[in-house]
């Protein structure tokens, strides 16, 4: 499958629920992704490269930190909720396996939950290894939702989570992708001869209603027709995971974020 051939799981769905799960991601994970950048020592005048940018706050906070003296670029396929980045920012609408990085020209690249939507994702890790300057860092955040559970809830609702959980596998396997991405690159990028290497594993475990079950209560809306046409969940399997992680009294791990540091 070539670069062109790929289509972003969430591409299609509509903008306001699009940037609306988007925000909710910022506000998860923004936190721990400010933390493991700055333990690089990222600092003003650094050159920074944000791979699959979204709605673009980390890009944003980036270019608050390395100011006039340094240099961010956002690089999205589609830069459809990063119009309003203020002209600090270099909005680049394109592939990140295709597109054309100076090599060895930025201080710091990050990507969160990027390379796990790429069939060929090893084409993107390469081109984001090759345009680090010597001694730069790459901080790669990506999910695994082979961890993911349903820990406790109904007997239907946990049920139904077990067939949505399976539904993410099947969509993820169809479209080449690997939906335990997370916990493989560890290995690789120490392969590619990171070093440095300082890897973090989230796996939350979330209640109902929470920041991390209302996100993937919105991703099962917006994907619903891809997950039942695995044929491993139905329309009343997405309900009641909707449901499931609507209800304060249920708990569950919905995936874990594998985070890995790296200098070049």
């Amino acid at each position: 499958m070539t670069s062109e051939e790929i289509e972003y799981v969430f591409h299609r769905t509509e903008d306001q629920s699009e940037v609306d799960r988007l925000r909710a991601i910022e506000a998860v994970f923004d936190p721990a992704s400010q933390r493991r950048i700055r333990s690089t020592g990222f600092t003003h005048g650094w050159r920074c490269l944000e791979v699959g940018a979204g709605a673009g706050s980390v890009a944003l906070w980036m270019a608050s930190i390395s100011g006039p003296s340094g240099q961010t670029t956002a690089i999205d396929i589609n830069t459809r909720f990063l119009n309003r980045l203020p002209s600090e920012v270099r909005v680049v609408a394109e592939d990140i396996c295709t597109a054309a990085l100076q090599p060895e020209s930025f201080d710091l690249v990050h990507a969160r939950y990027v390379l796990v939507h790429l069939p060929n994702f090893q084409v993107a890790l390469k081109k984001m290894l090759t345009s680090l300057k010597p001694g730069g860092w790459l901080v790669v955040e990506e999910p695994d939702f082979q961890t993911a559970r349903a820990i406790s809830g109904d007997h239907q609702g946990v049920r139904s989570v077990t067939h949505v959980n399976r539904a993410i596998h099947q969509m993820f396997a169809s479209k080449g992708m690997d939906h335990s991405l997370g916990s493989r690159l560890p290995a690789l990028l120490q392969a590619a001869g990171l070093r440095n290497l300082r890897v973090e594993n989230d796996a939350f475990i979330s209640q109902g209603a929470s920041a991390v079950a209302e996100m993937m209560r919105m991703s099962a809306r917006q994907l619903r027709t891809q997950y039942v046409a695995t044929g491993e969940a139905t329309e009343q399997d997405i309900e009641n995971y909707c449901a499931f992680a609507q209800n304060p009294s249920t708990w569950a791990i919905y995936y874990a974020t594998v985070a890995i540091l790296g200098q070049k």
